[in-house]
């Protein structure tokens, strides 16, 4: 059997199969899958795991006579193997489609891989093995535009109530990091427990964190406040930030001050192409306004001056990394600076 990861738990509550492939290029799904699964096998009896992580020296020979002797030492044991790579070689993958056939009820075959499937993977004779026997978990990851129903689905399960706008914010700030969505929920749930959380709450819990810190120069930037942007770049200097980090923060402005431009001189209706980009919904007039501010001439000289701000934090051009990155933030504010070169 063959299923998506939304489709796992009411498959789990059918019934617990013999065997599971997990397999996805998002980490965090990957482990919420296993946990998942490994919750409703303890809830069967199964009460040890034996756990295995397949690299170069990894034998696959050991395993099977593992496997085969799980039985005499302990009943209902998982059987659990972490791998990288959907191509576990000659060796392993006749080994791991010999496990998922041989359903011995005494054994749960839980196997990860985080890498997508392609093509050649997906046909397989292992793979194949687990459809056939057990049940193949796809995870994929979750898109930009279904990001704040993720959060704001896994933060009703943490006992958190987010807005709309809440949600919104905090998939715009923690960028398809599924991981460091789910902790900052985690800090909701034990800060501010029983209550609904808005934007504002959001931004507070946020703003003590280096990672998110980078965001008010970005909102500075967009608002056109060059007094606010210099003040916060002084202020991430002073705490260590690495420069790669705000220079990203940057780039990432203006990549998407660009886009916004190019689609709009191209015909696109610039409403569609802020919920195209994926712009939080009570940012996009801030974003509308930014975009006027800057022509298409200006927006191409702001794209090759962070480039070149880049080669000067990677020391491929001669600079002091922060002395290039205050340039970069006087030449986002055309009446506060000369324009760049």
């Amino acid at each position: 059997m063959k299923i998506p990861l939304r489709q796992l738990s009411r498959q789990l509550e059918r019934a617990l199969a013999p065997a599971y492939l997990v397999a996805g290029a998002e980490p965090f799904l990957v482990d919420q899958a296993l946990e998942q699964i490994r919750a409703t096998a303890r809830a069967a009896g199964f009460a040890d795991r034996e756990l295995h992580v397949v690299d170069r020296s990894f034998r696959w020979a050991e395993l099977q006579a593992s496997a085969g002797n799980l039985s005499l030492f302990a009943a209902r044991r998982i059987l659990e193997l972490r791998m990288a790579s959907p191509r576990p070689g000659e060796a392993g993958g006749a080994a791991l489609g010999e496990l998922a056939a041989s359903g011995d009820p005494e054994r749960l075959l839980l196997v990860a891989v985080n890498a997508k499937l392609d093509a050649p993977a997906a046909r397989s004779a292992w793979v194949k093995a687990f459809e056939e026997h057990g049940v193949l978990v796809e995870v994929w990851p979750v898109d930009r535009g279904e990001l704040p129903d993720w959060i704001a689905a896994r933060a009703r399960h943490l006992g958190v109530e987010l807005t709309a706008d809440a949600a919104e914010l905090l998939a715009d700030r923690v960028e398809g990091n599924l991981l460091a969505a789910d902790q900052e929920i985690r800090k909701l749930a034990l800060t501010l427990p029983g209550r609904a959380v808005g934007a504002a709450e959001i931004l507070a819990a946020v703003s003590s964190s280096a990672r998110f810190d980078v965001f008010r120069l970005s909102d500075a930037v967009i608002a056109g406040d060059p007094a606010r942007a210099l003040r916060v770049l002084a202020g991430l200097r002073a705490e260590g930030v690495e420069p790669t980090l705000v220079a990203w923060a940057l780039n990432r402005e203006i990549t998407l001050l660009a886009r916004v431009s190019y689609a709009q001189a191209h015909g696109e209706n610039v409403d569609n192409a802020l919920a195209r980009l994926g712009v939080w919904r009570q940012r996009q007039a801030a974003v509308k306004q930014a975009v006027r501010r800057y022509g298409a001439p200006r927006m191409t000289q702001l794209m090759r001056q962070a480039a070149e701000v880049d080669n000067v934090i990677k020391g491929a051009a001669l600079g002091r990394p922060w002395e290039a990155l205050t340039g970069l933030v006087l030449a986002l504010f055309p009446r506060a600076a000369p324009a760049a070169r």
